[in-house]
C-alpha cells in the first residue's frame, strides 16, 4: 500500500497568526514524536496562509492521527483564530519526471 499525502491550508486571522503558528508547531512536534506512521509533517508559510504537507505510511495511520490527541488539542487552540475551516485534501500521487523527484 502506498503512502498517503495530505495538504492542509489554514488561513489565520492576521492578529492571531503567531498564536496559530505556535499551536501548529506544538501539534507537529507531537505528531513527529507520538503518531505511528508519520513520515512527514511540515509547515510552510505564505503571505496570508499556512500550509501543512503531511505524508503518512497508510490510510490507517492518517485516520489514527486525525482521531488522536494532537489534532484534538490543535483544534481547541486555533478555534476563533482562523478564517473559515481547515481545508484538508488527501491527494493521490501522479508520478511524473524522474522517480526520485516526481513524487513525495
Amino acid at each position: 500500500m502506498s503512502a498517503v499525502v495530505v495538504v492542509v491550508t489554514i488561513i489565520p486571522v492576521p492578529q492571531h497568526r503567531s498564536e496559530v503558528i505556535s499551536a501548529l508547531e506544538r501539534a507537529i512536534a507531537r505528531a513527529h514524536g507520538e503518531d505511528e506512521g508519520c513520515l512527514l509533517y511540515a509547515l510552510h508559510e505564505g503571505d496570508d496562509r499556512l500550509i501543512e504537507i503531511e505524508k503518512w505510511s497508510s490510510p490507517k495511520a492518517l485516520e489514527a492521527h486525525l482521531k488522536g490527541p494532537a489534532v484534538g488539542q490543535l483544534l481547541k487552540e486555533i478555534e476563533g483564530k482562523i478564517i473559515g475551516e481547515l481545508d484538508g485534501q488527501v491527494l493521490r500521487p501522479h508520478p511524473a519526471g524522474t522517480p526520485h523527484q516526481g513524487m513525495l
